[in-house]
C-alpha cells in the first residue's frame, strides 16, 4: 500500500464508491471503506467502522497523541456521483499532464488521500494530539456518514478536505426547502363560476418569488457569500383537463447566508404570500418547511484557521485566499456538533462533470500542508 498521496488517489479513484441514494444499483461505500480500514490499520490507526445503514459503512482512523496536545479531526467523503455519462473510463485513475483524472478525483478522493497520506505522517512524526480520519459516506446525497461520526467522536478542530483550489474556505451557504400549497375549489371546466384555479393563482405567487429573489440578490448582507436567492424547484397540480385544479404545490428551494434562519425566511415567505391574499381574496395558501441545511461560517480567531493559515502561507509563497462557497457541505454538521471547522483541499475541476481531474502537485502540497497544520496546531502553536 502506498504512502505516495497521488498513487494513494490513484487507487481511490479505481474503486466503484457511486452513491446508490443517487443511482439506485451503485455500488456504494462498502469496498473504499475496506480499502480505507486496511491502509490506516496497516499504520497503526485504531479502526471504527460506523455503518448505520447496512453496506453504507464510514471509516474512522484514530492515532492517540503522544500526549497534552489537541486533537484534530480530518474529514473527507469518498462517495461519488454516477458514473454514466462519463467521458472514457470513470475508474481508470489515469495520470496524464500532470493530472490524475476519474470519477472522484477533484470531488473528493483527491482530498481524502491527502488527508490520509497527512495523518500517518503525522503519527510517524509524534503528533502531540489526537488525529482522527473520517472517510464518509453519503455527503453527496444526505450526509448521513458525517452525521453518524459526529454522534459518535468528536475534536478540538476539523479540516474539510474538499476541493478549495488550495483555498481557505471559511464559510458557505445553507438551504431550506418549502413546499407551499395552493387552494383553489374543483369544479368542470363548463363551470367557471363554480371553480376556482389552482395553477393559476400559484402563478401569482411564481410572479411574486421572481421578485422576491431579485431583491434578495439587490441586497447582499455577507461579505464573502454576498445574499441568499430563492427559486422555484417543481409544481404539482391538477388531475384532468376538463376540470379546474383544486390544488397546486410549488416546491422551493431558499439559498441562505449566516444569520438567516427558517424562522426569518419562513417570516419572509408568509409576508408575501400575505400580500397577495391582500390584493385577491380567492388566493389561498398554506407553507410547511422541509429539509434544512444550515449555512456555515467559521471565525478568522479560531486556533485551526491561524494554524492552517501559516502552514499553507509557508507552502504557497504567501497567504492563501479566503474564499466563500455557494454550495454546502459537511462543514456544517461538524460546526453544529461543536467542532470548529475549515474546508481547504486541492486544486482541479470537473466535479460532476463528463471529465474530471485534481492535479498532482496540488494533493501532493495539500498532504504536506495539512501535515504541518496537524502537528502545529497539536502543538498547540496556534
Amino acid at each position: 500500500m502506498t504512502d505516495d498521496p497521488v498513487d494513494l488517489l490513484r487507487q481511490l479513484v479505481a474503486i466503484d464508491s457511486v452513491n446508490p441514494d443517487l443511482v439506485p444499483g451503485g455500488a456504494g461505500e462498502a469496498a473504499i471503506a475496506d480499502f480505507c480500514s486496511g491502509w490506516l490499520a496497516a499504520r497503526g490507526f485504531e479502526v471504527f467502522r460506523l455503518e448505520a445503514r447496512p453496506g453504507r459503512p464510514s471509516v474512522v482512523g484514530v492515532s492517540r497523541g503522544a500526549g497534552g496536545g489537541r486533537s484534530l479531526m480530518f474529514n473527507g467523503h469518498y462517495d461519488t456521483v454516477t458514473l454514466a455519462g462519463y467521458d472514457g473510463d470513470p475508474l481508470a485513475a489515469e495520470l496524464r499532464e500532470g493530472k490524475v483524472f476519474g470519477r472522484g478525483a477533484f470531488d473528493m478522493k483527491s482530498g481524502v488521500a491527502a488527508m490520509m497520506v497527512a495523518a500517518a505522517r503525522a503519527r510517524a512524526a509524534g503528533a502531540a494530539g489526537d488525529i482522527l480520519v473520517a472517510c464518509v459516506a453519503d455527503e453527496e446525497y444526505a450526509s448521513a456518514g458525517t452525521e453518524e461520526v459526529a454522534a459518535r467522536f468528536t475534536a478540538d478542530a476539523a479540516i474539510v478536505t474538499e476541493p478549495s483550489h488550495l483555498e481557505l474556505t471559511v464559510a458557505h451557504k445553507g438551504f431550506i426547502w418549502f413546499d407551499v400549497t395552493v387552494k383553489g375549489k374543483a369544479a368542470h371546466g363548463s363551470r367557471p363560476e363554480l371553480g376556482v384555479d389552482a395553477i393559476v393563482k400559484a402563478g401569482k405567487f411564481l410572479a411574486a418569488l421572481e421578485g422576491y429573489d431579485l431583491s434578495l440578490r439587490a441586497r447582499p448582507t455577507h461579505p464573502i457569500l454576498g445574499s441568499g436567492s430563492v427559486h422555484a424547484s417543481l409544481i404539482r397540480g391538477g388531475e384532468e383537463l376538463s376540470s379546474y385544479p383544486a390544488e397546486c404545490v410549488v416546491s422551493i428551494e431558499r439559498r441562505t447566508v449566516p444569520g438567516e434562519t427558517t424562522a426569518s425566511v419562513l417570516a419572509e415567505l408568509r409576508a408575501l404570500l400575505d400580500g397577495i391574499a391582500a390584493e385577491d381574496a380567492q388566493f389561498v395558501a398554506e407553507i410547511a418547511p422541509g429539509l434544512e441545511r444550515t449555512p456555515f461560517e467559521v471565525a478568522e480567531s479560531e486556533p485551526i484557521v491561524r494554524a492552517l493559515d501559516r502552514a499553507a502561507t509557508r507552502a504557497l509563497g504567501g497567504p492563501p485566499k479566503r474564499r466563500g462557497e455557494p454550495f454546502w457541505t459537511d462543514c456544517a454538521i461538524l460546526q453544529a456538533a461543536g467542532i470548529p471547522c475549515v474546508m481547504f483541499g486541492a486544486d482541479g475541476g470537473g466535479a460532476h462533470a463528463a471529465t474530471e481531474w485534481a492535479t498532482a502537485a496540488s494533493v501532493r502540497r495539500l498532504a504536506d500542508i495539512l501535515t504541518e497544520t496537524a502537528l502545529a496546531f497539536g502543538r498547540g502553536d496556534a
